[in-house]
This record gives C-alpha cells, structure tokens and sequence, in this order.
C-alpha cells in the first residue's frame, strides 16, 4: 500500500509549498477546537495546537503520515494569531512596525502504520519595515492580514512591508520544509519517496 501524505490544514499557502516541493498532500481539514487550549508560552503553545490538529484527522488513515502545523506571532512578550477584526489588524501593525517579532510554527507529523510521531517548533526572526498609517490602512483593506497569523503574508502583498527574516524562510509561509524533512528522517521515511 502505497503511503499517504496528509495534510490536517485548510491552508492554502502550506498546501502550495507542498506541492510545489513535489508533494501531493491530501488536505483533510481538522476543525481542532482551538479555542481548548490556553498555553502561554509560545512554543508550548503552537506544538499542542499542531499536535491536536494531526491527532483528531490521522485515525482516518491506516497508512500515512500525517501533518498538522499551526503559527503565531510573538511581539513584546505577547502572542498574536489572526486578527478578529480589520481595526485589530492596523492597531497590530501600529504596534509592529520597525519592530523584530518572532514567528512560531509548531509541527506534528504522525507516521499511522508505525504509531509513531514527530513534534518540533521552528522559530524565524521578523524584521518589520516602518510603514506609514496609510499603507497599513491600504494593507488590512486589502483583506490578507485578517487571514494570517501575526497579520501579513509573507508570500503576498504583506512582502512589502518585511525588511528581512532571520531563520527558516517557509516557516514563515507556515511549514518549515527543512524541519519536515528532518521530522520525516527521524521516522525513518524519506522526503523523496514522496516526488
């Protein structure tokens, strides 16, 4: 039976960098009840939510690794996900601005056949330009940061407006592709079984 690739997010931004890495997941939404957890520490934090997303959609699978992953952003000992509203996401970017935030992805992959798992966070620095009221204004209007964790998309519009990453680049897009390639090693499958 041939192994599954799963993937338990409705992202479409960590969708396409699968496939654009020669991977074609399976997108199994998990409808994790986010809402369950109240962690503080970030870290903590991101590896429980991508740890429950995984868990609740890899039972359905007898022969696949599944993985699930979620993000946040940490600004001055804070921690932001998506932005519940529009005047939300321009009082976060009013605060963000020439500032250094760290963006979180926790990672789980769980190998079904095996009843093994995997569960990691990756860490990039976020380096945000000092961007007027107006191209904030203009940004949040544009609809994308209400749909992302710290309230910009690195693969859009909110590129623009990042001076520079310090780390893992995709992570910021939401999945560390080198971290997942070194999860799949340690559970003994390669990445290239998938191309």
């Amino acid at each position: 039976m041939t192994l599954q690739f799963v993937l338990a997010s409705a992202s479409p931004a960590r969708r396409q960098l699968l496939i654009s890495a020669g991977i074609q997941p399976f997108v199994c939404p998990s409808n994790f009840d986010e809402s369950q957890l109240t962690l503080t520490d970030p870290a903590a934090l991101v590896q429980a939510l991508a740890l429950g997303k995984a868990e609740v959609v890899a039972p359905q699978f007898a022969n696949a690794l599944v993985l699930g992953c979620d993000s946040v952003l940490a600004l001055d000992g804070k921690v932001y996900g998506k932005p519940e509203s529009p005047a939300a996401a321009i009082a976060r970017w009013q605060q963000m601005r020439g500032q250094v935030g760290e963006l979180l992805t926790g990672h789980a992959l769980i190998d079904t056949a095996n009843q093994r798992s995997q569960v990691r966070c990756q860490v990039t620095r976020v380096f945000f330009s000092a961007v007027s009221d107006a191209q904030i204004e203009a940004y949040v209007a544009s609809g994308e940061p209400l749909r992302c964790a710290g309230a910009f998309a690195i693969d859009g519009k909110g590129s623009f407006f990042i001076e520079k990453l310090e780390g893992c680049h995709t992570n910021v897009i939401g999945l560390s592709m080198p971290l997942l390639r070194e999860m799949m090693d340690n559970l003994g499958h390669r990445i290239t079984e998938f191309w």
